[in-house]
C-alpha cells in the first residue's frame, strides 16, 4: 500500500515556503550594534583573525558545519539523466536528511556541467567555504574520476554517497549476515548484478572486509566482466575474471551472496534456489528490487535478504550512513574520509543492530518487537542512536589514522551529540510549525 499519492508528494514540495530548506540566521540583527557586528565594521575583526590564522575559519564561520551537495543531475535516483534543475528536489532532500539526522547544514549546488574537469575546478574553488563536499547523482565513470581527483587535491572530506554510502550500509549488513550464516568473508562467492558507481564501490568495500577479488563475478548489461572483453572502463576492469564463465544464471550456482544494483526481476526464483546454503541477497534496485522479498523467501526460506525498500526487512538505506559519517568527519576537522573511517562506520552499524531496540523505534515502525536475526541485520534508519554510535566511530577512526586536525574526548563527544541533537530538533520543529502545514 502506497504511503502517499503523487499529488501529496507535489504538495509536500510546494505548500508554505517553496522547496524544503531555508537559511536562518543564528545571531541577532535587531539593533544598530547587532548590525555593526554582523557586517561592517565588526566583521573585519573576524576577517583579520582568519587572515592571521586560517584555522580560525572554523571558529568564526559556519565552515565546520557546512557541506556542499554537488550534482550535475546525470544519474538521479531511478530517474536517470534528468539534468541539474530537475534533480534539485533530490539535492534539497539530501540537505533535509543531513540537517534532521545530524544537524549538518547544506547548500545544494546543482551545476549545468557535464564536463568532469570543470566540476573538479568548481569544487576546488568551493573549498574555502565548505567543511566537506558530498558528490551526488553524477553518472559513472565520471563520478569515479571526479572524486579521485578531488580527494587528491583538497584538504576537506569529499564523499560520493552513491558509491560509498551504499557500500558502507550494505557492508554492515554483510558483516552481520556472514555472522548469522556462519560464513567467512574470504570464503564466499559473490555475484554482482550491475557495474555502475554503487556496484563497483560495494565490491571494493567488500574486499576491505575480506572478500577475495577472484571470488567476485560482476555483470553489466553485456554480461560477465572478464579480461579481454570489449567495452570495459578501467573501473570495471578491476573486477574482470580471467575468462568468461557464462551467464549469471550459470555462475550464481553455489554463490553465497547476490548483490543487485541493477534492474527489477533480473534474479529469478530458480537462480535463488541454486545458491549456497543460507544465501545472502541484497537486491537494491529502486523502486523495484531484482527480486521481491516474498519471492526470494518463497524460493529459499533460509535466505537473508536486504533491499532498498522500507516495507521489507533490512532496508539498505544510505541515510543510515552519510549524515553521521560527515558529522564525525566534520567534528574532528578531518582532511578526508578514508577507508578506515568507512570501515569504522560499517562496524558501528553492524554492532548497533545487536543492541536492544528502544520502544520509540518500535513505535515509529508500528512493530511490537524486533531482535537481531535474519530479518533484522541493520538498525532502522529512524533509530536516534545511530548518530551516537556512527559519528564517534568515524571520528575516532579519523584520529587514529592521522587525518583529524583536532582530537576529542569520546565520552564527552557522545554527550555533546545528544545535547546538540535535542536542541537542533527543537529548532527545526519550531521553524516548521511556523508555516502551519497540513502534513
Amino acid at each position: 500500500m502506497a504511503l502517499f499519492t503523487n499529488q501529496e508528494a507535489l504538495d509536500y514540495h510546494s505548500q508554505g515556503r517553496k522547496g524544503k530548506l531555508e537559511v536562518i540566521p543564528v545571531k541577532p540583527c535587531a539593533t544598530q550594534k547587532h548590525l555593526s557586528l554582523a557586517y561592517t565594521p565588526g566583521v573585519a575583526q573576524a576577517c583579520l583573525a582568519i587572515k592571521n590564522d586560517p584555522s580560525r575559519v572554523y571558529d568564526y564561520t559556519n565552515k565546520a558545519n557546512l557541506v556542499a551537495v554537488v550534482s550535475n543531475g546525470t544519474a538521479v535516483l531511478g530517474l536517470g539523466n534528468i539534468g541539474p534543475m530537475a534533480g534539485k528536489p533530490v539535492m534539497e532532500g539530501k540537505g533535509v536528511l543531513f540537517k534532521v539526522f545530524a544537524d549538518v547544514d547544506v547548500y545544494d549546488i546543482n551545476v549545468n556541467q557535464p564536463d568532469p574537469d570543470k566540476i573538479i575546478e568548481l569544487c576546488t574553488m568551493l573549498e574555502p567555504t565548505f567543511g566537506g563536499i558530498n558528490l551526488e547523482d553524477i553518472k559513472a565513470p565520471e563520478c569515479f574520476y571526479i572524486e579521485e581527483k578531488l580527494i587528491e587535491s583538497l584538504n576537506i572530506p569529499v564523499f560520493h554517497d552513491d558509491q560509498h554510502g551504499t557500500a558502507i550500509i550494505s557492508g554492515a549488513a554483510l558483516v552481520n549476515a556472514l555472522e548469522l550464516s556462519n560464513k567467512k568473508a574470504e570464503d564466499i562467492k559473490v555475484v554482482v548484478s550491475g557495474a555502475g558507481a554503487a556496484a563497483i564501490a560495494c565490491a571494493k568495500f567488500y574486499q576491505s572486509l575480506g572478500v577475495r577479488n577472484e571470488n567476485i563475478y560482476m555483470y553489466d548489461s553485456r554480461g560477465l566482466i572478464y579480461k579481454g572483453r570489449d567495452g570495459m572502463n578501467p573501473y570495471k576492469a578491476l573486477f574482470a575474471q580471467d575468462k568468461d564463465y557464462g551467464t549469471m544464471e550459470e555462475v550464481i550456482k553455489g554463490a553465497d551472496l547476490f548483490l543487485g544494483v541493477s534492474v527489477k526481476d533480473i534474479l529469478s526464483q530458480d537462480m535463488v534456489k541454486s545458491m549456497a546454503d543460507q544465501p545472502i541477497i541484497f537486491a537494491m534496485a529502486n523502486p523495484d528490487p531484482e527480486i521481491t522479498f516474498d519471492a526470494a523467501r518463497q524460493a529459499r526460506p533460509d535466505c537473508i535478504m536486504g533491499t532498498g525498500r522500507s516495507d521489507y526487512p533490512n532496508q539498505i538505506n544510505n541515510v543510515s550512513g552519510f549524515p553521521f559519517i560527515f558529522r564525525g568527519a566534520l567534528d574532528v576537522r578531518a582532511s578526508t574520509i578514508n577507508e578506515e573511517m568507512k570501515i569504522a562506520a560499517a562496524k558501528a552499524l553492524a554492532k548497533l543492530a545487536k543492541e536492544p531496540i528502544p520502544q520509540e523505534v518500535l513505535d515509529a515502525y508500528g512493530m511490537e518487537s524486533m531482535t537481531y536475526g535474519p530479518d533484522y541485520i541493520l538498525p532502522k534508519p529512524l533509530d536516534p542512536r545511530l548518530i551516537l554510535h556512527v559519528a564517534p566511530a568515524v571520528a575516532q577512526a579519523a584520529i587514529d589514522s592521522g587525518v583529524a586536525r583536532i582530537t576529542l574526548d569520546m565520552d564527552a563527544y557522545v554527550a555533546d551529540l545528544e545535547t546538540r541533537m535535542r536542541a537542533s530538533q527543537q529548532r527545526i520543529q519550531t521553524a516548521i510549525a511556523s508555516y502551519d502545514l497540513e502534513f
